[in-house]
């Protein structure tokens, strides 16, 4: 098992790709070797899932249905102050009518869909569509509104969209605290001691990223969903942050407010089993 090749599923978006690097491209001695699966969130949401791979990064929401087979690591998430979804239209909506409209969502198991069960409990007509499609959905009047995450939150305007409420930011007033999004989950089944080791491992490959982000950028243009390199470098300083390192206390805190919240509400399930790689 020590020697295994490891799967590490992740997306193409930036904050991703920067903070994957060096992991996925054997600079890091101490490090697991590792096969790079670069899908959409949803997608690896789905693998997870059914327990396809064994280190992913996926939406907080989802991982309130696996917990009992993958554990999250404290680095390589996505949490911050002022980066969540947004939901956006072409006309004029009142937060408080959003749940008489028809709203897109990109996946049903993405932390964007939970957080607006969590904001318009009554909402039902919800339609899923892939999240780089929820613009142009929007704007063939397909929809009324839709949840947009990633590089849409930057170039929305451009398609002549305008924002009905940010979620982040209502959450963060709601709760005091900063909005998680995703993290890295690990199987389980690989160990305490291989799990703490990739941990430190991501750890490495986002002080890597820091220290040399001219070697990435390559790497993160290639895969990126907009190549604009101005909406590429806003895209790693909101999501590349003082939690991507290490959750701390306060992400932590946050971390499990929000699957509280999603269990209080059945939305996930109550599961009886730690949450993090160092409490297994």
């Amino acid at each position: 098992m020590a020697d295994e090749t490891l799967s590490l599923g992740y997306s193409p978006c930036p904050n991703d790709t920067f903070i994957f690097y060096a992991l996925v491209h054997g600079v890091l001695p101490q490090a697991p070797a590792v096969t790079e699966v670069l899908e959409d969130i949803e997608t690896l949401n789905g693998m997870a899932t059914r327990e396809e791979l064994d280190i992913v990064k996926v939406s907080f929401h989802a991982l309130g249905h696996f917990r009992q087979s993958y554990c999250l690591l404290r680095s390589g998430g996505a949490l911050g102050r002022g980066c969540g979804p947004l939901v956006v239209s072409n006309r004029v909506i009142k937060p408080s009518d959003l749940s008489q409209c028809r709203v897109a969502i990109p996946g049903r198991m993405t932390t964007a869909a939970l957080l607006v069960r969590l904001f318009a409990p009554q909402l039902t007509d919800v339609v899923e569509i892939p999240f780089h499609h929820i613009m142009d959905a929007i704007s063939a009047g397909e929809v009324d509104a839709g949840v947009i995450i990633h590089e849409s939150r930057f170039t929305y305007p451009r398609h002549g969209l305008h924002e009905v409420i940010d979620l982040g930011q209502w959450w963060e007033s709601t709760t005091g605290q900063p909005i998680p999004l995703g993290g890295i989950a690990a199987r389980r089944d690989l160990g305490t001691q291989r799990l703490l080791q990739i941990e430190s491992a991501l750890r490495d490959s986002v002080a890597f990223a820091h220290a040399q982000p001219d070697v990435v950028r390559q790497y993160v243009a290639a895969n990126a969903q907009e190549m604009d390199r101005e909406v590429m470098d806003a895209h790693i300083a909101l999501y590349v942050n003082e939690f991507t390192s290490d959750y701390g206390p306060e992400g932590e805190a946050a971390i499990g407010d929000l699957l509280a919240r999603a269990e209080a509400s059945g939305i996930v399930p109550s599961i009886d089993h730690p949450l993090f790689a160092s409490a297994t």
